[in-house]
């Protein structure tokens, strides 16, 4: 089914407005998936933030002209499948990642962040980025870990002190 003009510029529009607020964009080859993995996938990423989109590549590669994600355009090859991430840069890689170790056909064509392209192979370095709240709890972890360390010396210091006399 053809689009009509309009409708193009519409899409274009709607892919530039969600590139200029996203930190990061991850493309993947979505052919192979059916409708009811692409819609589980959508709803994980309204769950993380992240934008999805099933767009031809010709409006893509319009799409993200002038923007830090101009970079994957030599990646647009076929039906083209871009995440975007909203709230946190790893998200949207962390999630396909995620959705290709469970979907082997799903393949990660790559990312952008920053501007500067990121192969597919690598892609699990962006995933692992931790989120504000995964830093958070790992910090607390670590105090509450010294805390009780520094405790125990105490206690163990007393014991020996007490032993003394």
């Amino acid at each position: 089914m053809s689009v009509n003009l309009q409708k193009k510029k519409t899409i274009i529009q709607k892919i530039k407005k969600i590139s200029k607020k996203s930190l990061s964009a991850v493309v993947a080859n979505s052919t192979q998936i059916n409708v009811n993995q692409i819609n589980i996938l959508r709803k994980q990423a309204r769950q993380n933030g992240v934008k999805i989109n099933v767009v031809k590549n010709t409006l893509l590669k319009r799409a993200i002209e002038n923007t830090p994600f101009q970079c994957l355009q030599k990646t647009l090859k076929n039906f083209t499948l871009i995440a975007h991430s909203i709230e946190h840069p790893g998200s949207a890689a962390k999630l396909l990642y995620l959705f290709s170790k469970e979907n082997k056909t799903f393949k990660i064509k790559g990312a952008s962040f920053e501007g500067k392209f990121i192969d597919p192979k690598n892609i699990e370095k962006l995933a692992s980025i931790p989120t504000y709240k995964e830093s958070i709890q790992k910090l607390i972890f670590i105090l509450k870990e010294a805390a009780i360390g520094k405790f125990i010396r105490i206690l163990t210091s007393i014991k020996i002190q007490k032993e003394k006399n």
